[in-house]
């Protein structure tokens, strides 16, 4: 007898082999194989994963990704100059925007870190500067074979948390700040089986 299946359209990026926590969703495929683990070294899109992962603490990062475009248009595609000047009447628009996640420590702490990532590039000239001294300026390469021997913390979080909260950012635990380091590609924690494991080092 014909195997049906066989005969039924798949989809090519699903036929790779990627990281279980992505094969939820293909929005969270697409993340996954695009910009996950990828080395970011522009300001403003490090501000932007400062702002979705503020608004991930405790909940799902596929919550916040389902949200992103929201709040792009939310936040001014991420300008942190933009960001730091809000006013109260904006920030209280912001709580009445469905699009996004309407907390209010969350809120006030973006518009928070927004000035306090200016205050960074006046020291440092760029937030990349400061941001990557945590890893040496060299990314991380681990080399777990099973998804459960990822960690959620490190003493490179550890060591970018307390440094954060020393400089006034809200929201920057060291969970918080792991999760910041696998998606801006200064730790390469695809696992050693995914095909996005060598293209990054």
């Amino acid at each position: 007898m014909t195997n049906v299946k066989s005969k039924l359209p798949t989809s090519h990026t699903n036929q790779k082999d990627r990281c279980p926590w992505s094969e939820s969703t293909e929005k969270m495929m697409h993340y996954h194989d695009t910009e996950w683990g990828v080395p970011v070294h522009d300001d403003t899109l490090l501000f932007e994963y400062i702002v979705l992962d503020t608004f991930q603490a405790g909940l799902s990062w596929s919550t916040v990704l389902n949200k992103r475009e929201n709040f792009r248009k939310a936040f001014d595609d991420f300008d942190y100059k933009k960001v730091s000047r809000y006013s109260e009447k904006k920030i209280q628009k912001l709580l009445t925007d469905e699009g996004i996640i309407r907390n209010k420590l969350k809120i006030y702490g973006t518009v928070n870190n927004a000035q306090r990532f200016l205050d960074v590039q006046k020291e440092f000239k760029t937030f990349d500067a400061y941001i990557w001294q945590f890893t040496g300026g060299k990314v991380i390469k681990n080399k777990w074979k099973d998804q459960k021997q990822i960690p959620a913390r490190s003493e490179h979080s550890d060591a970018m948390s307390k440094n954060l909260y020393d400089r006034g950012f809200k929201f920057v635990g060291s969970t918080i700040c792991y999760a910041f380091m696998q998606a801006a590609g200064m730790i390469n924690d695809h696992l050693v089986s995914c095909h996005r494991y060598g293209k990054y080092n």
